[in-house]
């Protein structure tokens, strides 16, 4: 019996002891390198002006049919039923409003990752981030991507609207 208490709470100590980040603090803009194609994140200041119309896709960082969770380059852990994104040259992490421009459905969600690597894509969103703006059975769709804030806690930084500003 007690043999058997020990391996359920050998079994269900991941499921438990799950992180719901990397703890990551500030931004990330470091350059990288990609299938030899060389990318330079925007500086925070760049990123809180970004807004860009392209294709938006979904892809699926968990693995193990969705039962065992991904890492983010932040090195956050992230399923398939959470709300986030991925993105070439954004610093990370920052929030987007992206926009569907087919049905109009909007959604405001975390970029923690970097991607997608296929020319002509902006922005990656998970699963069900997809279904949510209405384009997972499709998997393509033309999105609008606007910056809200970029870094968290003491170094988060919010895009500024108002009557002076754009």
């Amino acid at each position: 019996m007690k043999c058997c208490l020990y391996l359920i709470l050998v079994a269900l100590t991941p499921l438990i002891l799950v992180s719901c980040g990397g703890g990551y603090k500030g931004y990330m803009t470091r350059s990288y390198t990609v299938k030899g194609v060389h990318y330079q994140p925007l500086s925070v200041d760049q990123a809180l002006q970004y807004k860009q119309e392209g294709i938006g896709s979904w892809y699926n960082e968990s693995k193990f049919f969705g039962l065992k969770r991904g890492n983010t380059s932040l090195g956050e852990k992230v399923m398939a039923w959470d709300v986030s994104a991925a993105h070439k040259t954004l610093p990370l992490p920052c929030v987007v409003k992206v926009t569907n421009l087919s049905n109009g459905k909007s959604l405001k969600m975390r970029v923690n990752d970097r991607g997608p690597f296929i020319p002509q894509r902006i922005i990656d969103v998970t699963p069900r981030a997809a279904g949510k703006l209405g384009f997972k059975k499709q998997g393509l769709t033309r999105v609008r991507v606007e910056v809200v804030s970029v870094g968290d806690g003491k170094y988060k930084r919010k895009v500024k609207r108002g009557w002076f500003r754009r």
